[in-house]
């Protein structure tokens, strides 16, 4: 009678048990999962990026046209200096024009 009445009992006992020797046995496989994950760029996060990329040089380029046009009306007002730094923004939008996309007019 008494095997019959302790097997219950230690199935009740050894139940947290099991489940932590499940969670120690599949930690691996997990692990290796998530680095993977970590390790890896999806199609979604790399065009995400791009955009960021883009927008960021599309905003650093409308800024350098604003400060040509300022040098450029400085520079007509006879200023050597305006039209030196004229030439330098025209060099740097030069630099990043290749890089933004094509806009359909």
């Amino acid at each position: 009678m008494r095997p019959i009445l302790f097997f219950p009992l230690v199935l009740l006992l050894l139940g947290g048990c099991v489940s932590a020797l499940v969670n120690v046995a599949t930690a691996p496989v997990r692990l290796t999962g998530k680095a993977i994950d970590l390790a890896t760029t999806s199609q979604s996060e790399r065009d995400e990026n791009r955009g960021r990329a883009l927008r960021r040089l599309e905003q650093r380029y409308g800024k350098l046209e604003r400060e040509y046009r300022k040098e450029t009306a400085r520079c007509a007002q006879g200023r050597a200096q305006s039209c030196a730094r004229q030439q330098a923004i025209m060099a740097e939008m030069e630099e990043i024009r290749p890089q933004l996309p094509v806009q359909p007019d």
